[in-house]
């Protein structure tokens, strides 16, 4: 994995890092074997999107700020260009050489955004819509946006708005993250030309395992819960709809959005979803298959109410048009995560980087011990790292203790 400090100065020289020697590139233009940017690659989704791509044929280079840090990517340290740095400063040379863009940077979840509005604003839609500008100018050919299914969430309670969205529903986004994302497609997608390819996944609840591990996912939160306490705990007494998506499928959905025709996905949305699920029924289905493998846990419904998401998507459009059927159930991944937690592929399951919303408390805790004035969302890449350390320091002091 070749890390670079100053990426304007050194983007023109590739280095193997295990062999320390300058090496020469085939330059491809256009598909297997060209050059794809992953922006917010060292992510959930873009660590295992990134050794699809590498497989595929493709060379990638990541460029992320690395809020969580940049563990996930560490078996794929000969393979992968690393950039560290903030998508609202991108490097106009980050992009010489780049076929496509797949832009995975930004707050990914609705708690995220509400710890921070103007951040999220900024990087969820400015950021995004000034990457996508700087592609067009670029002549980057194809620009693949995040996007989520939480553009349809009517809120909990409102049964007779539930319905099962298609991309051309109206929709009517009424929280931070999901207006943030809503006016990133449109502006996105109205780049659209014969030099420009930008298209839209809007996926469903993610779930799965990645090397950089999220135990605040439905699917993956409920299946350490109940490793850890025997229950799985519904709020709303499970009411609330979701459509879900395994992580393998959705980085796979990813790399099809490079390889499909253009005249297929050029300035459209597509969503990317396994099905739609109350979390009721998501509950027992996680309860059953855990039951099967010898690991019993009980349901308990909470009715006091609150004010969660709720939302419903098809998947029909990418299905028929590009033939793309998500394949991995929520029953292979409860069994494949359950199986992981006990053989120990979590050292610490105390971590607060498996869950974000306790990484953000822990990375501001420590970024005012520190003495820095502003939010993390507003320090330099040299700062934030100093506080990355002193915080991950402190989670495995505080792990320790527990011992």
């Amino acid at each position: 994995m070749h890390w670079i400090q100053d990426p304007i100065r050194e983007l023109g020289s590739r280095r193997n890092s295990k062999q320390n020697k300058q090496v020469t590139i085939d330059m491809k233009t256009d598909g297997p074997g060209s050059l794809a940017l992953i922006t917010g690659g060292a992510g959930y989704i873009g660590c295992v999107l990134a050794p699809i791509l590498l497989d595929a044929g493709y060379r990638v280079r990541i460029f992320d700020v690395m809020f969580y840090g940049d563990f996930g990517l560490d078996r794929l340290r000969d393979g992968l260009e690393v950039v560290e740095g903030d998508i609202r400063a991108v490097p106009p040379d980050l992009l010489d050489g780049v076929y496509a863009i797949i832009n995975l940077a930004g707050l990914s979840t609705e708690p995220a955004a509400e710890y921070h509005p103007e951040a999220n604003h900024d990087i969820n839609f400015r950021a995004a819509v000034g990457l996508a500008k700087l592609a067009k100018e670029k002549r980057v050919r194809r620009f693949v946006q995040a996007s989520s299914g939480s553009i349809y969430d009517v809120g909990a309670g409102n049964p007779e708005k539930d319905i099962v969205h298609c991309e051309d529903s109206p929709v009517a986004p009424f929280r931070v993250y999901s207006i943030s994302k809503r006016e990133a497609e449109k502006e996105i997608l109205g780049m659209a030309d014969d030099t420009f390819t930008p298209v839209v996944l809007r996926k469903g609840s993610v779930y799965g395992y990645s090397p950089r591990m999220r135990f605040d996912l439905v699917v993956n939160a409920f299946v350490l819960s109940a490793l850890q306490t025997g229950r799985l705990l519904l709020h709303n007494g499970g009411e609330m709809w979701r459509p879900l998506v395994s992580v393998q499928d959705a980085a796979s959905a990813y790399r099809l959005m490079l390889e499909a025709p253009e005249a297929q996905i050029t300035g459209q949305i597509f969503n990317v979803t396994n099905g739609n699920y109350r979390i009721s029924e998501l509950a027992l289905r996680v309860r059953n298959k855990l039951s099967e493998i010898g690991i019993p846990c009980d349901l308990q419904p909470d009715y006091r109410y609150q004010n969660l998401r709720s939302c419903q998507a098809s998947g029909k459009k990418i299905a028929e048009r590009l033939n793309f059927i998500p394949r991995v159930t929520v029953e292979e991944t409860v069994q494949d995560l359950a199986g992981k937690i006990r053989d120990g592929a979590f050292p610490d399951l105390s971590d607060a980087s498996l869950h974000n919303i306790r990484w953000l408390d822990l990375m501001e805790g420590t970024r005012k011990k520190l003495g820095y004035p502003n939010s993390v969302f507003n320090l330099n890449v040299e700062q934030l790292k100093s506080v990355r350390t002193a915080a991950s320091n402190a989670s495995r002091a505080v792990a320790s203790e527990q011992f």
